[in-house]
């Protein structure tokens, strides 16, 4: 697997020596053996990669951004040059600055009274691998930049970095000095990873989805009934204007007792249109019949005594009607 690395090194315990005047500091580590973080360096693959290393750029700072994006031309203050390789320690070489950089005093102090102070990060492009909790670095395939960065060895700034080359970013951050953090995360996390080291993390997550989950289902079936219910007044309405019945908002008091409320709600609470359907049907016969007995005198009154057949239908003449119910 190749990955954008990004490490940090410091100078503490190194032996440097500085010559102010040439603008070199010589002897400055570059790369260890071990990574604060859990990341192993094979000896072999520091040793070939001592000269991708030779006149590396170094810039003031880290890029902002992607590690591998353009620098401003002031962050640019030297070079790195004779760099070789110490067993059982790592990456050494020296430090060619430009001694009229704005820096370049501030550089020289900290070099010669608290080398501690004086950290290189790297961006590097790498072969790495996976052996049991570990992350090996097999070879280092290109060195993009060596950037100098304050005070690495007593800030928390201390901490190394992975970015997956190629589709897709995965960027981790770890504490150099206490090596806590996600430092197995050299790869991108997959679900079964988020299981397995973030247990409590996927359980709120899920949690909190099914509740949402629940309200939206809450919402669909409220607006679904909503939508329901007026296809079925529609419906209704339509069916009355069909038969000519009217309409049960009217401010007529004679159409209110033809179609009543509660004969309008019967209508909503039948089962489908085809017992809407019946039911106007039924109440627009009842209309017919009594407008027929009033226009030929018989004023029996209606033969059904069912008081839900008879409440409120329409007739040619509606006052007729009213007085034939009552």
């Amino acid at each position: 697997m190749s990955d954008m690395l990004q490490e940090y090194c410091d100078s503490r315990g190194a032996s440097m020596r500085v010559d102010a005047q040439a603008g070199v500091i010589r002897g400055v580590k570059l790369l260890g053996l071990e990574s604060r973080n859990g990341r192993s360096y094979l000896p072999e693959a520091l040793a070939q990669a001592a000269g991708l290393y030779e006149d590396a750029k170094v810039n003031v700072n880290h890029p902002k951004g992607n590690p591998a994006g353009p620098r401003d031309y002031q962050d640019r203050i030297g070079t790195i040059r004779g760099v070789a390789m110490r067993p059982g320690e790592g990456l050494f070489g020296d430090f060619h600055f430009n001694p009229k950089h704005a820096l370049a005093e501030q550089l020289i102090w900290d070099a010669e009274h608290t080398p501690e102070n004086v950290g290189f990060s790297h961006n590097v492009e790498a072969r790495t691998s996976r052996r049991g909790d570990r992350v090996v670095v097999e070879a280092i395939l290109r060195v993009q930049s060596v950037d100098l960065v304050a005070d690495p060895a007593t800030t928390r700034g201390l901490f190394e970095s992975a970015a997956v080359a190629g589709d897709g970013e995965s960027q981790i951050t770890v504490d150099a000095k206490t090596g806590t953090g996600p430092a197995k995360a050299a790869r991108p996390l997959s679900l079964d990873d988020l299981k397995r080291d973030y247990p409590e993390l996927v359980e709120s997550i899920g949690r909190e989805q099914a509740a949402e989950l629940g309200r939206l289902r809450q919402e669909v079936e409220r607006l679904t009934a909503l939508e329901a219910a007026g296809q079925k007044r529609s419906a209704a309405l339509r069916l009355l204007r069909e038969f000519g019945l009217p309409d049960p908002e009217s401010a007529d008091p004679m159409a209110g007792a033809v179609c009543s409320q509660r004969f309008f709600e019967s209508l909503l609470a039948a089962c489908d249109e085809r017992a809407m359907r019946e039911l106007v049907e039924e109440r627009s016969r009842l209309v017919r019949t009594l407008s027929r007995e009033q226009a030929g005198g018989a004023h029996s009154g209606p033969q059904s005594r069912d008081q839900h057949l008879v409440d409120g239908f329409i007739a040619p003449d509606a006052r007729s009607f009213v007085e034939a119910i009552t």
